[in-house]
């Protein structure tokens, strides 16, 4: 399985758009090429992030007086790590969970339920092969970058955890994804679930309702998402800049085909 997104926007940006405590410790760094287990930026509920803040809830009738939770920007490590884990290297391979059983899968109930977070991207790669009858060779494949065409905020529905002792604790998340719907059939057979402004809160906070929470974006979201053919070198992890998102030739017409990815 392989992963790729693109996250170029700083922390002072991240903390606007979403209206959020910055708690990421100057550790958001601009990334095109976003692979498994690198450190991404999330945006989840936290009351610590209200404590740092300065925000507190007043006590009296019907208040513990313990600080409310806010909107928090945070890094965690891409690659959800459940509670049981033995070992780091195991979220690379639970970099996304899907939808159809996000709810009942063992590792990702609970997030679900209770940790679900937004995770703020600039667009997100596919990797398409190429037909049998094209004349370049059949190891390579069409990179595809699926971004909004008006450069408004991509929001990925994620879930997040917190692994290790104490002293190594260290804050994980995934990406849900669906069946592709709309243009983006064209591409591959599924997606990332992508959350239009009015479903951010409910996300963040509303009842751990499948049916709300996990509908497909409005056919207005999935048509502002631009299917954008880019060059293969965003196959190469060590591969990173603006040029990567740039718009090129596609190599030829592609099929659709169950891959890795989302």
């Amino acid at each position: 399985m392989c992963g790729r997104y693109a996250t170029t926007r700083t922390a002072t940006d991240l903390s606007a758009i979403f209206d959020a405590v910055d708690l990421s410790g100057a550790a958001i760094a601009v990334d095109y090429n976003v692979a498994p287990t690198d450190p991404v930026p999330v945006v989840r509920m936290s009351a610590s992030a209200a404590v740092r803040s300065g925000e507190q809830v007043a006590s009296g009738p019907g208040s513990d007086g313990r600080p409310e939770a806010v909107r928090a920007l945070c890094v965690a490590r891409w690659g959800l790590l459940p509670p049981w884990a033995t070992e780091r290297r195991a979220g690379a391979r639970m970099i996304n969970a899907r939808a159809e059983t996000v709810a009942t899968t063992r590792a990702y109930a609970r997030p679900f339920a209770t940790h679900r977070c937004l995770i703020p991207a600039t667009g997100w790669y596919e990797f398409a092969p190429l037909p049998a009858t094209s004349p370049v060779p059949a190891r390579r494949k069409q990179a595809y970058f699926m971004t909004p065409g008006d450069g408004a905020p991509l929001v990925l529905a994620g879930l997040w955890s917190v692994w290790g002792p104490p002293e190594e604790r260290v804050l994980t998340c995934s990406i849900v994804t669906m069946p592709a719907a709309g243009d983006l059939r064209s591409v591959h057979d599924r997606m990332p679930l992508f959350l239009g402004r009015d479903r951010w809160e409910p996300w963040l906070t509303g009842p751990a309702n499948p049916a709300d929470l996990l509908r497909s974006p409005s056919d207005a979201d999935l048509a502002s998402i631009e299917i954008r053919p880019v060059g293969p070198e965003v196959g190469n992890v060590k591969s990173d800049g603006p040029e990567l998102i740039q718009r090129t030739d596609p190599i030829t017409t592609v099929k659709p085909v169950d891959l890795t990815l989302f």
